[in-house]
């Protein structure tokens, strides 16, 4: 099966490609499956080949979602992969933001070394450290909103350097609570964490609910002179309420690395912007463990049907109970896997195991057989209203 390879994907994923005999290429048009980074596919022509698009890294927003449910694609993506590079990117700028160590890196490159001596050079810099008095992180509070992978681990290493820790996340999951540590306080409403909290940390997917979620009312809810860091996406701030409540003094300072035209035009004249190039999962070791994951979940899916970090089609595995294997996805409504079980039965298919797992308006079935499945068999099937594409796995 061709897999077509967008972006710089790291080798120790593709070696997971490779090894299962896939061809890979960046010029193919209709492949089976797609892994990619930051390429742009939200305006993809899906072709009647394509399988599944696997996302080495968190963030979707990249891909048209939707459109790939309507005709059976599944998406995967990888979170966790790449958290502990994110979380010491926030604890980074949790330091930086209120003490201008950068600023006064940069400083020491305006004096003249040559005309001076070690002496003179020392009393100079000593005169500069009145510039730079910042403050500490230890005993301040930390607001995170959304505790998932990299939040849950930023709420850990924040409170191991001195720091109370508050939360909000009415989408916490059973395994992520389980690894919270105890003293963390959880908030009911995301209010109370803005008003309360000295430093503010995103960590939540952009999607319709939470774009420009941070707006002006939520900004003039935060402390006067507290930090917000964005490592999530641009698009959960809104940038104009954003810049109104820089102007106005009332946040210290903006830390992303989603840099945009306004933004980078701030940092020249102000200091209550701190941009970096997208870095937050710029580490090799994140590279790879996002392209591992990404890679071993697409050929788990198109060899065996196995789903897992999807999101938009429920997990589904089953051990193999016979020779061979279909794999169908389906709209989430009543009578489909009837007809699904009536259509094999006309063609004298004895069904030796059928896993079916649903997922809001989608569905998706696992279903092994002995008996041999013919390609016209598996054409009536996706003739089959409801049916989005159904496919032997190999």
């Amino acid at each position: 099966m061709k897999i077509q390879i967008l972006n710089n994907i790291a080798k120790e994923g593709l070696e997971q490609l490779k090894k299962n005999e896939f061809s890979l290429s960046e010029d193919y048009l209709n492949a089976s499956g797609i892994v990619l980074r930051s390429h742009n596919l939200t305006e993809l022509e899906i072709s009647e080949s394509l399988l599944a698009i696997a996302r080495a890294g968190a963030g979707t927003n990249n891909i048209d979602i939707k459109n790939c449910s309507d005709h059976g694609v599944v998406v995967f993506n990888t979170p966790g992969a790449n958290a502990n590079a994110v979380k010491e990117m926030v604890l980074c700028s949790l330091i930086l933001s209120k003490r201008d160590l950068v600023s006064g890196n940069k400083n020491l490159d305006s004096i003249d070394i040559d005309s001076k001596n070690d002496e003179e050079i020392s009393k100079e810099i000593e005169g500069m450290k009145k510039q730079y008095v910042g403050e500490e992180v230890n005993g301040k509070t930390l607001g995170i909103i959304g505790l998932g992978a990299i939040g849950s681990m930023v709420a850990e290493q924040s409170m191991a350097i001195g720091m109370e820790v508050i939360a909000y996340d009415p989408g916490l999951t059973v395994e992520n609570a389980l690894r919270l540590p105890s003293s963390l306080k959880r908030c009911n409403k995301i209010e109370e964490v803005l008003s309360s909290s000295d430093y503010v940390s995103l960590h939540l997917p952009l999607n319709q609910n939470t774009k420009n979620l941070i707006d002006i009312e939520k900004l003039k809810l935060m402390k006067e002179g507290s930090v917000l860091i964005n490592f999530s996406r641009g698009g959960i701030v809104s940038e104009k309420d954003l810049l109104e409540c820089l102007e106005n003094n009332h946040l210290h300072k903006y830390v992303t690395d989603f840099p945009t035209k306004n933004l980078l035009k701030r940092i020249s004249g102000k200091k209550d912007v701190m941009i970096f190039p997208h870095l937050g999962a710029s580490t090799k070791e994140s590279e790879i463990n996002c392209a591992v994951m990404a890679c071993t979940q697409l050929s788990d899916f198109l060899k065996f049907g196995k789903i897992s970090n999807s999101v938009n089609f429920p997990n589904i595995t089953s051990e193999k109970h016979g020779k061979h294997r279909l794999f169908i996805a389906n709209n989430n409504e009543p009578g489909i896997i009837s007809k699904i079980a009536e259509c094999l039965a006309k063609n004298k298919i004895n069904i030796s195991e059928f896993v079916n797992k649903s997922r809001g308006d989608l569905a998706c079935n696992i279903i092994d057989t002995d008996d041999q499945i013919s390609g016209s068999v598996v054409a009536e099937l996706e003739k089959i209203s409801g049916v989005s594409n159904a496919r032997l796995c190999y």
